[in-house]
């Protein structure tokens, strides 16, 4: 059996289990790929097709045994590929992850690398928080992409934030990045390293509905990153309710708060009809990042 032979029965296997996906890939192929080539020791980013393709490798049998335990296990267990390997790829930067934090797939992430956030920032730009910051994706694109600003990185998880801090120490960030435990802006080390230039947040916005209907790969992910709906509300808004409503405290003059909240636009501009925010554009389209200048709060 050959290398491409293998991932292609590996995929007709995960379809045929009618696994989901979304944790890094989106589909089959995508998925045994990466499981076939992690369990093999080959790079992810290996090339299987072209003129120097690896796709005829040879497969020995032991190498296949190997395979078909790891495929099994995803199969078995609808644990999310990441939590299989142990590694998380955003905008090709490689994180540590594992059932104590969420799947890193924010796509703040993108705005962040590809300058799209720039233009609002000021010159001095110095202070950042990354609030619900999981296994600290986020706060490490910051400071990797922004090398004069301090982050603080927050989550009410204390689990979450040991993965966090394995990131952090990863990545060499431990001098610019503080980990901090903090229920929403409550912590008094948040509040003191106040005013921020700068707050993104990737918070827990799913609907109840929503939150019924997860497939089991999203289940197996700590529900108080994905349920948005904490105070016994059913439009997955009660974080976003708590944080809107004190957050400019803790803002600059000129800063700006750059919010995910996922497929549930409608459930936000029905819960802030008066907020004049801005949606920016992604690569899930323009429905899904919302950035909330301090005035707009303020006049909200």
């Amino acid at each position: 059996m050959t290398l491409i032979e293998l991932i292609e029965d590996s995929a007709q296997q995960l379809i045929a289990a009618q696994v989901a996906f979304g944790h890094g890939t989106t589909n089959a192929f995508d998925e045994a790929a990466w499981l076939v080539l992690w369990r093999l020791g080959l790079p992810l980013d290996t090339v299987l097709d072209g003129p120097d393709s690896q796709s005829y490798r040879a497969v020995n049998p032991v190498e296949r045994a190997q395979t078909a335990i790891l495929l099994e296990e995803r199969i078995r267990t609808r644990k999310p590929a990441a939590y299989l390997t142990k590694e998380a790829w955003l905008q090709g930067v490689s994180f540590y992850v594992d059932e104590r934090a969420i799947v890193p797939r924010s796509l703040i992430a993108e705005l962040l690398c590809d300058g799209s956030i720039d233009c609002w920032l000021k010159a001095d730009t110095r202070a950042v928080l990354d609030l619900c910051t999981g296994n600290g994706s986020l706060a490490i694109l910051t400071a990797l992409n922004f090398p004069d600003v301090q982050v603080i990185a927050s989550d009410v998880s204390t689990d979450a934030l040991t993965v966090a801090r394995i990131n952090v120490a990863k990545h060499g960030l431990q001098e610019r990045i503080t980990v901090v435990q903090s229920d929403v802006l409550a912590a008094p080390e948040l509040q003191a390293a106040a005013p921020f230039d700068l707050i993104v947040c990737n918070p827990p916005y799913v609907n109840a509905h929503s939150m019924a209907h997860l497939p089991p790969e999203y289940r197996a992910e700590p529900g108080i990153a994905l349920d948005g709906n904490r105070e016994g509300g059913s439009d997955g808004m009660d974080f976003i309710r708590t944080l809107l409503q004190q957050v400019s405290l803790y803002m600059a003059h000129d800063a700006v708060l750059l919010l995910e909240i996922g497929h549930e636009r409608a459930h936000f501009e029905a819960a802030f009809p008066s907020l004049e925010a801005v949606w920016l554009e992604c690569s899930a389209g323009a429905d899904q990042l919302v950035l909330i200048p301090k005035a707009a709060l303020r006049a909200a």
